[in-house]
């Protein structure tokens, strides 16, 4: 007998109604729409792929960019598949990716007033590619400005050793050019930079001093950097070098002494005459002073007191306002008694001699009992004249 269409359905429904019925005895799972299985709840579905985000810096029509500024491509939700950045020759600009296909950067400096131009293309997590194009200009300075470091390649230097990037001229934007500095040391030393009076030198001491035998390594990358009303940075310039041994001198011009501590241990006591108590003009400053530079002989002149081209030994500058340690003969009489000096330590030529032969510029000198005190209008090595806090209000980067 044939089975109407309709009660074939009816059928059907009916078998499904008993199968569900059945339920937990049944051996196969039950199926949702969305395709889990059980009753839990059911899952979303997956989420679409993301098209690529694409950062290019600088972007394309940028104008008057600082050469010394970032440079490269970033990208997220993709990977970068090529990139090249060409100079107006043609001629492809040296660049690296990261591991990851994520980024890439310049690693040759770009040159300035040139216009350089973007190809390449990144491929989204969408599968999707996206170009990268564009063309940007550097800025064509006014003026380029270069700047010199006081401490040098190879070179070993006191415990107190600033280090000093000093320009030939006011810089006005001293922020972009402190975000150029860097220093590098080990053992990890804790310091800061601080603009000096007249914003011409920037310097960078640590916080205490240096541990002996810590390596220095100091990056000053000011190429293509704003210094300001637009004026720009020249080229980088850079230098290593070493701290040596510990040695402090402790002076004390009432007492008519300087004892030397190298590594924790005083190794000379010497009788001094300092700068006479009564002028303010001659008095030797207290305060810690740094040794600069030192001399086998130094002609001596101070037309205020009528003395000029006086020649004495040994002389090592430990500020410019005009104070050294230094030999003199005629001054034997009175060192350890009293203080006749214009200011600069006097020992006999011999004394002077042996604390020559042993001195580091950047070695510190601490002096104590003066009438007067050691300030920053006091010469290029005033930085230990300020205490951290103060020293730390300096830096460009601390407003």
């Amino acid at each position: 007998m044939r089975i109407s269409t309709r009660r074939r359905g009816a059928a059907v429904a009916l078998g499904l109604v008993a199968a569900l019925a059945l339920g937990a005895c049944s051996s196969e799972p039950t199926v949702s729409a969305s395709g889990s299985s059980g009753g839990g709840p059911t899952s979303s579905p997956a989420p679409s792929a993301q098209p690529a985000k694409l950062t290019v810096t600088p972007a394309g029509g940028a104008q008057d960019v600082a050469p010394g500024e970032p440079v490269g491509v970033q990208v997220t939700d993709g990977t970068i598949m090529s990139v090249t950045l060409t100079n107006p020759d043609g001629k492809q600009v040296q660049g690296q990716a990261s591991a990851d296909k994520k980024s890439w950067t310049t690693t040759e400096q770009l040159g300035y007033g040139k216009t350089y131009t973007w190809t390449g293309q990144v491929q989204g997590a969408d599968g999707k590619n996206v170009p990268i194009s564009g063309a940007f200009t550097t800025v064509k300075p006014k003026k380029q400005m270069a700047a010199s470091l006081n401490v040098g390649d190879g070179q070993t230097y006191g415990i107190a050793m600033p280090i000093a990037l000093t320009f030939p001229s006011r810089v006005t934007d001293k922020a972009s050019v402190e975000k150029a500095l860097s220093v590098e040391t080990t053992p990890k030393t804790e310091g800061s930079w601080a603009w000096m009076p007249g914003d011409a030198s920037v310097h960078w001491r640590p916080k205490e001093y240096f541990k002996p035998n810590t390596q220095v390594k100091v990056n000053a990358k000011i190429y293509g950097v704003k210094i300001g009303d637009g004026v720009y940075g020249k080229q980088d310039v850079s230098a290593s070098f070493a701290i040596g041994r510990s040695q402090i001198v402790k002076g004390n011009t009432q007492q008519h002494t300087m004892q030397v501590i190298r590594d924790g241990q005083q190794i000379a006591d010497y009788p001094v005459s300092y700068g006479l108590d009564s002028d303010p003009g001659r008095v030797t400053h207290s305060g810690v002073h740094v040794v600069m530079s030192k001399h086998a002989t130094y002609s001596m002149s101070n037309p205020r007191y009528n003395y000029t081209d006086v020649n004495v030994p040994w002389a090592v500058r430990i500020s410019n306002n005009g104070e050294f340690i230094h030999g003199l003969a005629a001054s034997v009489w009175a060192q350890g008694k009293k203080n006749i000096s214009h200011g600069c330590l006097n020992l006999s030529p011999a004394r002077a001699k042996e604390y020559y032969d042993g001195v580091l510029t950047g070695d510190p000198v601490e002096i104590t009992g003066s009438t007067q005190t050691l300030t920053s209008k006091d010469g290029d090595y005033s930085d230990w004249t300020y205490d951290w806090a103060s020293w730390q209000k300096l830096s460009a980067l601390a407003h």
